[in-house]
């Protein structure tokens, strides 16, 4: 950790199978405290040692050598990370460095301590030949500087589900059928259908393994306790009886400005458009519930189309989710699905040289071969502009017309014709 020194503090990497049991109970309380959460039970530290023993996390922290007041089990700074698939598109995934817990007490702030964490957590990531990093963030201007953009999006729609939720004539009816499952029992097909879902869905993540005691209910976040969830499943049958997807739902006891009663959904995932819609129907008819609250609804949601009235479908925000940072340029850009014929020289400037150089990219067939070149380059943009289009979540032009994105108009419309198409990515998972 020589390369993590600083006055004052003492950077450890904690072992998180045989690590000190006192620096990692201090270590997990310290991202509680960063994030503003109630301190830690018991229930909470056991559900979290199995994720960070089972994904293999590696748990970076920075601690005061001494203090006559202060605990010095509970780090200034918490930094995890763990490498695992992200589809990139086409039906091709790539292990990436999924990035957690980042955490700067305020006692320490503006001292350089996450630029010391992140420069060498990407560093140690491109010595293990990890092409990609991904993370979610809270405060959005913090990680362009290391070269992360924003790749994914979501909405968070409030659905009326009184009498203005019905489907349009049009729409073809389910022949599937929707029943009702205990979500202790509902884990092995939950994690099954998301499976598939993942493998269809660019942008998706594996899942770490701390979604397993949260969608069965085991372990309650929101109340950092076991046994007391209020969760429910669904699941949604074709009409050969096999599952193709699933709800996991919440309802709440407190009222909107209007006085409608509310449930929210925790997890949805479908395999087609049919089930996507039943289920949606499955929602609507739940006694006592006046609206339906998701907050990571697609961009691109064929509810609001599917409605008669489609104003029964709020969109509350629009948030960011997946960020990505490209670390291996070759390996990255080849791996993504292309849509035109054409070559550009690629002009790339990342301050942490990851990804720095200019860059020859040129597609044939739906497939792009990339090297480096001397050449000078005929688009040029910033690694975290990069990570921004890497998954297809914004266009080329978009980013141009944001001076993001620079060259002659000819080159960007080649790089454009290259680069845009696909479906919208899409990520519902959470790190």
């Amino acid at each position: 950790m020589s390369a993590l020194e600083h006055p004052g503090l003492v950077f450890r990497s904690l072992d998180p199978v045989d690590g000190d049991e006192a620096l990692l109970k201090g270590w997990y309380e310290g991202t509680r405290r960063g994030f503003h959460q109630t301190r830690g039970s018991d229930d909470g530290l056991a559900v979290w040692r199995d994720h960070v023993r089972s994904d293999s996390v590696t748990l970076l922290g920075a601690w005061t050598e001494e203090s006559e007041f202060a605990s010095t089990t509970i780090p200034v700074a918490t930094f995890s990370s763990w490498a695992s698939p992200v589809n990139v598109g086409g039906g091709a995934s790539l292990p990436t460095l999924l990035i957690s817990d980042v955490t700067v007490s305020p006692t320490h702030r503006r001292q350089g301590l996450l630029r010391k964490l992140m420069t060498v957590s990407l560093a140690d990531a491109v010595a293990a030949g990890l092409p990609l990093a991904a993370l979610t963030v809270s405060e959005g201007s913090i990680y362009g500087r290391f070269g992360f953009g924003t790749a994914t999006q979501l909405r968070q729609i409030e659905v009326d589900v009184t009498s203005k939720f019905r489907y349009r004539a049009d729409v073809p009816a389910d022949d599937g059928s929707v029943t009702l499952i205990e979500p202790s029992d509902a884990w092995k097909t939950v994690s099954s259908i998301y499976s598939t879902f993942q493998g269809r869905t660019r942008g998706s993540v594996t899942r770490p393994q701390f979604y397993e005691p949260w969608l069965s209910s085991g372990y309650d976040f929101e109340g950092d306790s076991k046994g007391e969830s209020k969760q429910r499943a669904a699941l949604h049958l074709d009409t050969s009886g096999t599952p193709d997807g699933y709800v996991i739902y919440r309802t709440a006891d407190e009222r909107n400005d209007a006085g409608l009663r509310s449930a929210r959904v925790v997890d949805l995932v479908a395999l087609t458009a049919s089930a996507y819609l039943r289920l949606w129907r499955f929602l609507a008819d739940i006694d006592l519930v006046e609206r339906v609250i998701w907050r990571k609804a697609p961009l691109q949601d064929p509810l609001y189309w599917a409605l008669a009235e489609p104003f029964a479908v709020k969109s509350e925000e629009l948030d960011d989710m997946l960020w990505v940072r490209v670390l291996d340029v070759p390996v990255a850009l080849q791996a993504r699905p292309w849509y035109a014929a054409g070559e550009v020289v690629l002009g790339i400037d990342d301050p942490l040289g990851h990804a720095a150089g200019s860059w020859r990219v040129a597609v044939e067939g739906g497939t792009a071969e990339v090297t480096p070149t001397d050449a000078a380059p005929t688009v040029e943009l910033a690694a975290d502009t990069l990570g921004a289009l890497y998954l297809g979540g914004v266009d080329v032009r978009t980013l141009a017309a944001a001076g993001r994105i620079t060259g002659s108009p000819d080159a960007i419309e080649t790089w454009a014709g290259m680069t845009d198409g696909g479906p919208l990515p899409y990520c519902i998972t959470g790190f």
